[in-house]
């Protein structure tokens, strides 16, 4: 299922709410696809005003980039949608009269693409409750380690420190 992150919701609180204990935020990280808490999950409103104020400093409100606005013609229909990335200069002819164009540009700030990259990260996909015991049944059976000479138990085996053997 979709699930949209609300603004300072940590991983545990969503595995509250969706599976009934915190303990399971790793369902909520996996599932999600998040394999770097610190990178994916989405900042809280506060937390991205100041990364971005950090960021950029005074140029926090210069201009990072420019999108199309959106263009229809005069059936309604679209003839370029809104949001595509474009330089400054952008231009297209106009529907309403092909002789004259259209430059259909909008800035958008250092600070407006920090919190839009920021908001895409607040949708994720979770597990469904219904599915979440038969996850954590093939989870616990997958994670069975096998006979071998690194073998303690099935729940442990010997490793060595690559960084130290293999420096």
């Amino acid at each position: 299922n979709k699930y949209v992150i609300e603004d300072g919701k940590r991983p545990e609180v969503v595995a509250e709410e969706l599976y009934g204990k915190q303990s399971l935020d790793w369902v909520v990280l996996i599932t999600a696809g998040i394999t770097n808490v610190r990178d994916q999950w989405p900042l809280s409103d506060y937390q991205i005003y100041r990364y971005s104020e950090e960021k950029y400093g005074e140029y926090l409100n210069d201009i990072h980039h420019y999108e199309t606005t959106e263009v229809k013609d005069s059936r309604n229909r679209i003839v370029l949608p809104a949001g595509k990335v474009v330089d400054s200069t952008f231009t297209i002819p106009n529907p309403s009269d092909p002789t004259a164009t259209l430059n259909p540009v909008a800035g958008v700030s250092n600070y407006d693409y920090e919190v839009t990259k920021n908001n895409k990260k607040r949708t994720i996909y979770v597990l469904r409750r219904e599915y979440l015991q038969q996850y954590l049944n093939d989870f616990r059976n997958i994670m069975v380690y096998d006979k071998s000479s690194q073998y303690k138990d099935s729940k442990l085996v010997r490793t060595e420190n690559l960084n130290v053997t293999l420096p």
